[in-house]
């Protein structure tokens, strides 16, 4: 890395440290670890935290996407319909509750990118990191068991949904 992006990420950190200290959020490290927030760095603000907040946001809907993909597959691509067959009951309704919580957050997204408050912002930030740490370790679990699955469903019928 040059020595130049190694000093801009030295003072995203410091930057970040300010705003960390004064709201109790979590680390920059696992801020990046999770979303990616030293891509802060790509972008001129004034406001640091907003920046956090859509990195997180990215995420976000992203996952939402994927999760109603699964759940309601139409017009999705043709690998989620071998994943859906993968998929037990069980993991759909821990899908769905997953679902639930992402679509909570999505709107809660939507308020803040209405209204700029830097509070509410921080809020977002320390409630959904905590969130995510519960989603992300279910998302963790039905992956494991879609990959183990996957072969054994995928092999049994190789007309699938079409036949």
């Amino acid at each position: 890395m040059p020595k130049r992006e190694k000093s801009n990420l030295g003072k995203l950190k410091m930057d970040y440290i300010k705003i960390q200290s004064k709201y109790n959020l979590p680390s920059f490290e696992k801020l990046n670890e999770d979303f990616q927030v030293e891509k802060a760095l790509e972008s001129e603000t004034d406001i640091l935290i907003r920046e956090i907040r859509k990195f997180m946001a990215d995420k976000f809907s992203n996952y939402l996407r994927f999760v109603e993909a699964i759940l309601h597959p139409v017009n999705t691509p043709m690998f989620v319909f071998s994943i859906v067959k993968s998929v037990t009951a069980e993991e759909k309704n821990k899908l769905s509750e997953i679902y639930k919580e992402l679509v909570k957050i999505e709107i809660k997204l939507i308020k803040l990118d209405l209204k700029f408050v830097e509070e509410e912002e921080a809020d977002f930030i320390k409630e959904t990191y905590k969130k995510w740490q519960g989603i992300k370790g279910d998302f963790l679990e039905i992956i494991g068991s879609v990959t183990k699955n996957f072969d054994n469903k995928s092999d049994g019928n190789s007309r699938g949904y079409f036949g």
